[in-house]
């Protein structure tokens, strides 16, 4: 790599680490190319040769968080028992929202990302959700195949996983899980809370006839 390439992709991190954080803090609308270009020190003119716009960028950060998630999911493949390989898609996926909640806010909790793609009229509406997704469908069937959510459609039941992990996370981003967790006087930690929640769910529905 050039020194002139490796000062580009640098300052594309640079880029994106500071409008990360003010989406997150500010709110995509209040954040605007100006704001950005000022936590970094440059000009917006420099944004501009990198980024079309904040959308634009929005949609780097996305991307930038599903290559993470990728690489969290696919060492999974060599799991070889489906159900198991389900539960530590869970863990993994809760271990990203906690190591990297801005990212996560990013992915899931901004509307912007699929605005963009939509705005853009990509040939594929959400590519990187739909890899995603594919796998964890993949392995729901691998475990129907075993016995597991006799009678449940794949869909549906890959929806409900993903909601309700999902649905932990965001709790928990906004505090709402630390409030449950003094109300219940719960010992463990609030990630482990969440894990032990989603395994609840994923072995009833598992045993659901």
């Amino acid at each position: 790599m050039t020194k002139q390439v490796k000062h580009k992709e640098d300052l594309r991190t640079v880029i994106l680490e500071a409008a990360k954080q003010l989406f997150v803090q500010e709110g995509f609308e209040a954040t605007s190319i100006r704001k950005i270009a000022k936590v970094i020190g440059f000009s917006p003119t420099t944004i501009y040769l990198y980024y079309k716009d904040k959308s634009d960028i929005v949609y780097a950060l996305h991307q930038v968080g599903f290559g993470m998630l990728r690489d969290r999911l696919e060492p999974l493949m060599a799991v070889e028992d489906p159900f198991e390989r389900l539960k530590a898609c869970g863990r993994n996926y809760i271990r990203l929202a906690f190591e990297h909640p801005e990212y996560y806010q990013v992915m899931f909790m901004l509307k912007e990302p699929i605005t963009f793609l939509q705005d853009e009229k990509a040939v594929n509406k959400w590519p990187e959700g739909e890899q995603v997704l594919a796998f964890l469908k993949m392995t729901i069937e691998e475990c129907q195949a075993l016995g597991y959510f006799k009678g449940q459609n794949p869909f549906y039941t890959t929806i409900q996983c993903w909601a309700t992990v999902h649905g932990l996370v965001a709790l928990n981003i906004t505090d709402h899980l630390s409030c449950i967790q003094e109300i219940f006087g719960m010992q463990e930690s609030v990630e482990e809370l969440i894990y032990e929640s989603f395994k609840t769910l994923i072995t009833l529905v598992s045993t659901a006839k």
